[in-house]
């Protein structure tokens, strides 16, 4: 169960750097710390495709593929959500009378 949490939350902490800086060398950096961060915990897989590759080369169960992969989705969904609701900028330009 804390495998499953630790991917939600890593997943969510890159998405969400990702979608409020679009910096590369911070989406880099905060993928470097939701891998150190979740390695031990769940292996720091992060992504539905690497779960599945892993799988296949038999370093994960077959049976954590799915419940790996939704936790992984729903942070990624959550993310957006988040920044959705309080992380953009407001896209209209604010104008001054003068």
């Amino acid at each position: 169960m804390y495998a499953y949490l630790a991917e939600f939350l890593g997943v969510l902490f890159v998405v969400y750097v990702v979608l409020a800086t679009g910096n590369i060398l911070a989406i880099a950096a905060a993928y470097a710390l939701a891998l150190i961060l979740t390695m031990a915990t769940s292996g720091g897989y992060l992504n539905p495709a690497l779960t599945i590759v892993m799988a296949a080369a038999g370093k994960l169960d077959t049976s954590d593929i799915l419940p790996y992969s939704l936790a992984q989705i729903l942070g990624a969904l959550v993310a957006l959500e988040i920044f959705k609701r309080y992380g953009m900028r407001s896209s209209t330009p604010s104008t001054s009378s003068s």
